[in-house]
Formats: structure tokens, sequence, C-alpha cells
């Protein structure tokens, strides 16, 4: 059972992150890839949501297999981050490719903490 709510999670992250890429990427005119910064972080908001959800006893380990290791598992993209900013070194856009690992470490661990936040505001 378990893994059928990590599957449903996914079928439904995995589409969301190449739509959201994709509709972001769209509306900039840059080399820097908002797209994946974008699900990368609303992944990293998602997670801290649920994990202060689930660490107050308002969310279900289901839940959590549902949207943390299906939705937000597919959702984010470790690879794509890494190849991009490769890609970004390799055609001497250093400056872009530096600003995307500080940017995205940055704000992801931010949202997390925001997404912790936020559920400790909500559920304490």
């Amino acid at each position: 059972m378990n893994w059928l709510l990590v599957v449903l999670g996914a079928v439904i992250g995995a589409p969301l992150r190449y739509l959201t890429d994709r509709a972001v990427q769209s509306r900039y005119d840059s080399v820097f890839p908002w797209g994946t910064f974008t699900v990368n972080v609303a992944g990293c908001l998602t997670l801290g949501l649920l994990t202060g959800a689930a660490a107050e006893g308002a969310a279900s380990s289901h839940l959590q297999l549902l949207l943390g290791t299906g939705l937000c598992g597919a959702l984010t993209t470790y690879s794509t981050f890494s190849y991009e900013t490769l890609r970004l070194a390799e055609a001497g856009a250093v400056r872009y490719a530096a600003v995307n690992v500080v940017a995205s470490v940055a704000a992801g661990l931010g949202a997390a903490f925001a997404g912790t936040a936020l559920a400790d505001a909500l559920w304490a």
C-alpha cells in the first residue's frame, strides 16, 4: 500500500515539474534556469510544511509518503540542477552558474525553514 502512495505522488509531481519548468522558463529570456529553480524552491517549501505538520501531529505517515516522498521527490530535481549548472559553466556563464548554486541552496533552505515555521504557526 505504501508504494502506491509514493507512485501516486510521483505521477502528479513529475508532470507538474515539467509543466512548471516550461511555463516559468518561457516567461524569462535568460540562460538562468528559472524553471528548475522554481520547482526546487517550491518543493523545499512543501516538504518543510509537511515535515512541520508531521512534527505537530497534523500529517499522517501516509500523507508524508504521498506528498513528501512521491510528489516532492518527483517535483524537485537535483540532477537537473547539477546538469544546468554544469552547462552554464561550460558555456562561459560562470557567474550564472555560481549564482544558481548559491541562490538554489539559500532559497531551498530558506523555503524549508519557512515551511516548518508556517506549520508551527498553523498547528502548534
